[in-house]
């Protein structure tokens, strides 16, 4: 697998979504998170530059076109290049 590919909780965790790989991997087995419009339900799927990934965080729901993967998991700076945030649907 490239660094351009990554499976979802991975990148997910890279991009500082989440604590940890295994809340990632959870929140993507729970189904709450989308791909392209489709429901996840698999840690293992890949995300690829372009993908637009639609994620729940503190009561709102962000979208976000994933730009980049990532080698590593490295500072929050580093994290925000991974991805760009496309809409932030805030309960009203």
């Amino acid at each position: 697998m490239s660094e351009d590919r990554l499976r979802i909780d991975k990148w997910l965790w890279c991009a500082r979504f989440y604590r940890s790989r295994d809340l990632a991997r959870a929140a993507c087995e729970s189904g709450i998170l989308r791909l392209n419009g489709h429901r996840v339900e698999k840690a293992g799927r890949e995300v690829r530059p372009g993908d637009i990934l639609t994620v729940p965080q503190r009561g709102t729901v962000v979208a976000v076109r994933v730009l980049a993967g990532a080698r590593r998991r490295g500072p929050a700076k580093e994290a925000a290049q991974l991805f760009e945030i496309v809409a932030d649907h805030s309960p009203t």
